[in-house]
Formats: structure tokens, sequence, C-alpha cells
């Protein structure tokens, strides 16, 4: 999962970031804010981003240095952080570029149930063998973000709007309901959760793909077209 990224178009939530009620247009763009970049500037912040991947995916957090990833992407100390002015801004970014990845694959690929909640389940469980094979990098990432304070919050806003696009996806949505996008966010909140407990050792994939499974199915109650009594 380490690969480069590439273009989306969708966003998410406010995961971890206090934000309020998004609306689609919201949820739905994820370089909300973000100061259009040069050619050359974002060919090297691909580098760099590239850099922090591999570091990471040998040796997890603590490999990850800033003066090895200024070498490794060929870009001046001083440069790396005007880009990141942290590691953790750095893998956090990571996490976030992953997850685009993720995203244009799953889009080259899409799942094929008629059930919006299990095309949801089959995405995200995707994800997370795409992360298995990457234990360090996935370890990593996460441990970014739960160092993450207020300073990083627009990087975690990314890696939130990524996860979310990635959810609306999956469900076919062009423009979800306040109820739907609150079962997103629920939904979001809990594979995180997941990927945290997996990662230390507290859940196996087999635990982690039923719970999965069961907050989506949350999407079908928060189906507006659903058969009630």
């Amino acid at each position: 999962m380490t690969g480069g990224a590439g273009d989306s178009r969708h966003g998410g939530s406010g995961h971890g970031s206090g934000s309020g009620q998004m609306t689609a247009p919201d949820a739905r763009s994820s370089t909300q804010g973000a100061p259009a970049l040069t050619e050359r500037q974002e060919a090297r912040r691909r580098r760099i981003l590239h850099a922090s991947a591999q570091l990471a995916a040998r040796g997890g957090f603590d490999a990850v240095q800033m003066r090895e990833v200024a070498e490794s992407s060929q870009v001046a100390l001083g440069t790396l952080y005007r880009y990141f002015p942290s590691k953790v801004h750095l893998l956090v970014a990571t996490m976030q570029d992953q997850l685009q990845h993720m995203h244009t694959t799953v889009r080259k690929r899409p799942p094929s149930s008629d059930s919006r909640s299990e095309r949801v389940a089959e995405t995200l469980m995707r994800a997370f063998r795409a992360l298995q094979r990457e234990p360090h990098l996935a370890d990593a990432m996460v441990r970014a973000l739960t160092f993450a304070d207020r300073s990083v919050s627009p990087e975690v806003d990314q890696v939130s709007r990524q996860t979310t696009a990635i959810i609306l996806d999956a469900m076919e949505l062009d423009v979800p309901t306040p109820e739907q996008l609150s079962a997103v966010r629920v939904i979001e909140h809990t594979w995180h959760s997941a990927l945290i407990t997996w990662l230390s050792g507290r859940a196996s994939i087999a635990q982690v793909k039923i719970d999965i499974e069961t907050v989506c199915r949350l999407i079908d109650l928060v189906d507006p077209d659903r058969d009630t009594p």
C-alpha cells in the first residue's frame, strides 16, 4: 500500500476535528482549503511522502527520522520542515496519501454487491488487508494520528475526508442525507478503532471483519428507500 496515489475528487466527515454536520460538498472535497502547488512542488511533496512510507514500512514510527526522509527524498531539511513541520504531520499526511491510493484502486475494481452495507464492508476490509500487508507502516500512521494535537488538525481532517469519500463511493451516493452522513461517521470511527485494536494485538482480522460488517448495517437502517413496517 506504499504506492503513489491518484487524484481523488471526494472527501469526508470531521473525524477527530470537532467539526459539525457536513454537507455533501464538504464530504466530497479532500483538498478543501489547501493551497495549490506548482508541478515542481507537487513532485517534491510526492517524493517526501514516498520516502516517509518506505521508511515506516521498514521500521515503523521510530524509523521515520526527518533527516533521513530529507536525504531519501533529495530535499533540504529546511524544505522538508516547510512542507511538514513535524514527523506527526508527515505521517498523518502519509496516511491520507495511502488512503487516496487505495481509493483509486477501489474505483478501478469496485465491490459488486447489490447491498450498500455489503459494498462498504467489503471496501473497508480490502483497506484492512492492504494495511495488514504493511504492519509497520500501518502502526506508524496510526500512532501519528493518536499523537496528533490541534496543530495537525488540517492533516487529520484530510484523513477523515478521504475515509468518508471511500465509504460514500462504496455506497454509490452523490447526495447523502444527514442521517446517512451520521452513519458514515460512526462507521469511520469504528474502522479506526478496529484498526487500533488489531495493531495492538487485541483483535484478529476475523473479529475486525465481524465488527465492520456489524456497523455497516447502519447503512441499511438509515436508507430513505428502506421499507418500514
